[in-house]
């Protein structure tokens, strides 16, 4: 009886930090974040000379702080070989009225 009666406080204590983690940000905290990752994800510019950074994506993830190698270095973009994107087929293609990749890749 000693025993159950030694862990029924860390039970009501443990309860009692997630309550005071909940009325600090909310119960729909985990929820709304899940929502803006969804549409900041959706979110992107039509393919063209300027790409899509997804910023706002980069911004709530917290990955905007972390910069390695694969964001300086052989980006197909820069190479001499790369092929001038047509804009007005890329929308095409993702409106659904032309076939074929969106941009030509490297030659």
């Amino acid at each position: 009886m000693e025993e159950a009666s030694k862990t029924i406080p860390h039970q009501i204590g443990g309860v009692h930090n997630d309550l005071l983690r909940f009325g600090i940000h909310g119960a729909a905290f985990p929820l709304k974040e899940e929502l803006d990752r969804q549409i900041l994800s959706r979110f992107q510019r039509p393919r063209g000379a300027i790409p899509s950074s997804m910023l706002g994506l980069e911004i709530v993830t917290g990955s905007l702080d972390h910069f390695g190698f694969e964001d300086c270095l052989n980006d197909p973009r820069e190479s001499e070989t790369s092929l001038p994107v047509d804009m007005h087929h890329g929308m095409e293609v993702r409106l659904g009225l032309s076939k074929g990749p969106v941009y030509p890749s490297i030659v």
